[in-house]
């Protein structure tokens, strides 16, 4: 797993304090998104189909601090749009490394390059570039020609000059999978990254291709297939064992969808950074007033599909932290890909 000790050590540590005060519902990782825009048009994404006065729109230094100090989360995640076109992300990020917490600052990397000299490298900060695969299934994704050797560029300038780097891709349906995985081989062994983050793409609503999205059973065959392409293969992936483990259906799990608050140019987004059913003003009130059990596999039909990092990998983490042996287990014996998969959790809504 590309996580560093100290990481490990500090997500760990604030999960059993949470436990041992009592507390049921807490978050892991804040996601902070700055700004909407964005200077490409993905296929799959929801976020900038929004009218030009919002994507318009910026939280200001001081309104992105202030969630992080309101969260408490010991990782935070800089998604958009594309950060880099906040002119103050670099204080933004500062801001936040110097209160000790986890940095991932999500990037297409159209700008990266250029933008190097912002930032310094550091061990709380992760450049996460958007990277779906080679370069003509991800310049296709992205509908925009020569963006994967734009971003393939900056990662090794960025390498070069020390900072940590991981790749976060998305898998979507009628990907190929031989290719996904020579993609993979590549990204840990020649372009050094430390690791990917993985996960299958989410139905968003305003999303322009609604076809590409995975079900469930089928994200379960797809992550199979590939897992087993990736033996012997040296693939290390930003996300705990468990959540890889769930991926390929041998985790029966429900999503945490409070692991992962949002908090955006609206407020604090209700219930996920997915769906946006409304917006909390403060996170306190996100987490006490928002109807959590309306949602997750079997309670809302959004749901049913879902296996995306950000409401399961919390639920991954609490279980590995829980039952570290049934983890290390994992670990030694490696994520299975033949058998019978885990039940599915009960349907509770009609």
């Amino acid at each position: 797993m590309a996580v560093p000790l100290i990481q490990q050590i500090r997500v760990g540590a604030y999960v059993v304090r949470q436990r041992l005060r009592g507390v049921s519902r807490y978050p892991l990782v804040l996601m902070l998104e700055p700004l909407f825009q964005c200077n490409l048009s993905c296929t799959g994404c929801g976020k900038i189909a929004y009218p030009e006065e919002i994507l318009k729109r910026r939280l200001s230094v001081q309104e992105c601090l202030d969630a992080v100090d309101e969260c408490g989360a010991p990782v935070v995640s800089i998604p958009g749009g594309e950060p880099l076109l906040h002119k103050e992300i670099d204080q933004i990020v500062a801001g936040i490394v110097a209160r000790k917490k986890f940095v991932y600052l999500c990037t297409n990397a159209l700008l990266l390059e250029r933008n190097l000299d912002r930032f310094t490298p550091t061990p709380y900060l992760t450049l996460s570039v958007h990277l779906d695969g080679d370069r003509d299934h991800h310049d296709r994704s992205v509908a925009q020609e020569g963006v994967y050797d734009r971003a393939v560029k900056a990662i090794r300038a960025a390498a070069a000059r020390g900072f940590r780097l991981n790749i976060n891709c998305t898998l979507f349906e009628g990907g190929d999978v031989p290719a996904t995985a020579d993609f993979f081989t590549f990204a840990c062994k020649d372009l050094g990254v430390e690791g990917i983050t993985v996960s299958p793409g989410f139905a968003y609503e305003k999303a322009p291709a609604q076809d590409q999205f995975l079900s469930r059973s089928r994200t379960r065959d797809l992550f199979r297939d590939l897992f087993r392409r990736g033996r012997g293969q040296g693939w290390v992936f930003s996300q705990s064992t468990l959540f890889l483990d769930f991926l390929a259906g041998n985790q029966a799990y429900q999503c945490t969808p409070w692991g992962n608050p949002t908090r955006n140019v609206f407020g604090w987004q209700r219930p996920c950074y997915l769906l946006n059913h409304g917006h909390a003003a403060s996170f306190r009130e996100l987490m006490e007033e928002t109807d959590w059990d309306s949602y997750g596999v079997g309670r809302n039909p959004a749901c049913d599909n879902c296996m995306m990092h950000c409401g399961f990998e919390p639920t991954a983490v609490t279980d590995t932290v829980a039952h570290p042996l049934k983890a290390l287990g994992v670990v030694v014996r490696g994520i299975r890909t033949e058998g019978p998969v885990a039940p599915e959790i009960p349907r509770t809504v009609g």
